[in-house]
């Protein structure tokens, strides 16, 4: 395993809620603003480098993850398969929920290029985890099944693979995508973290075609080379990293997201806190989603 040449940056901190479980950092390239979610607590929060101001901006539901909608909503991922638009405070349900996910939640979620959006579940105790696309005409569609924790989402730069994490298997796969259809073929796996680095959680995909992943229980991300192997470490102060994303003007900042915040004793001074660190590498903006209500479920 190597790091950068200078040595990693120290990661700097942003902002401490103290989240159970924060997730889903995701940069708002028109905003030019963070948001990110506490799962369990049903919080969301969004920050403005610019101003240095940060807010919670949402209480209700667990939001499991979350996309921007091409027309300045969000659309939120939530337990028991609920998936809503919220926009100026209001809600409107575009599933009301999925019925082998009423005792889960949804965990992770990414826009595709042509607005869908590829939404994860938790296992539970009568099911394991699925993976599941939500079409433009609100269709959700089961598209991968026994899975452990689906987790980190990303696209190659060319948008020919899509990289997928379960995170009790602890792999990354990567599967053909088709942009025309939507489709997902020929899994086979890109990575394997050792017990030693803990999990892997939330993912982010460079300009370069890397794969970075959070390391839940493993103090730190990582950086893969399109080989699958280890190229970069950026150790942090708390255990449980979660998940991380591209920010900034130049897409060079990297916000991560971090839990533990209701178990500060055991995972660090700084658990559930926000981070930001500057390396030499350049993020993609993430895709905008654009789905219509009244769609039906399976």
């Amino acid at each position: 395993m190597t790091t950068l040449a200078e040595g990693p940056p120290e990661p700097e901190l942003i902002a401490d809620y103290a989240c159970e479980t924060g997730e889903n950092p995701l940069w708002h390239p028109l905003e030019k603003r963070l948001y990110w979610t506490d799962i369990p607590n049903g919080r969301l929060f969004r920050y403005d480098p610019d101003s240095g101001h940060h807010e919670q901006i949402y209480q209700g539901r667990p939001v499991g993850g979350f996309t921007f909608e091409a027309d300045g909503g969000l659309l939120l991922f939530r337990d028991c398969g609920n998936v809503t638009l919220w926009r100026d405070g209001e809600f409107a349900e575009i599933v009301g929920a999925i019925t082998a996910e009423r005792d889960s939640r949804f965990n992770d979620v990414i826009a595709d290029p042509a607005g869908r959006v590829f939404c994860g579940t938790m296992s539970s105790d009568h099911s394991k985890g699925s993976l599941y696309r939500l079409d433009l005409d609100g269709r959700v569609t089961r598209v991968l099944d026994s899975i452990g924790c689906s987790n980190g989402m990303g696209f190659s730069p060319d948008l020919k693979t899509l990289y997928y994490t379960d995170s009790f298997a602890r792999e990354i796969y990567s599967f053909d995508y088709d942009i025309e259809t939507g489709s997902l073929v020929n899994r086979r796996i890109f990575a394997t973290i050792p017990e030693s680095h803990g999990l892997p959680d939330g993912m982010a995909v460079d300009q370069q075609g890397c794969v970075w992943s959070a390391l839940w229980d493993g103090f730190g991300l990582v950086r893969f080379d399109q080989d699958g192997n280890i190229a970069v470490r950026v150790q942090f102060p708390t255990r449980k990293v979660s998940s991380l994303t591209f920010g900034g003007d130049d897409l060079q900042d990297i916000y991560v997201t971090t839990a533990g915040g209701n178990t500060k004793h055991e995972d660090g001074a700084a658990a559930g806190s926000l981070f930001r660190v500057r390396l030499e590498a350049n993020g993609r903006p993430e895709f905008l989603s654009r789905i219509a209500s009244g769609g039906t479920n399976d």
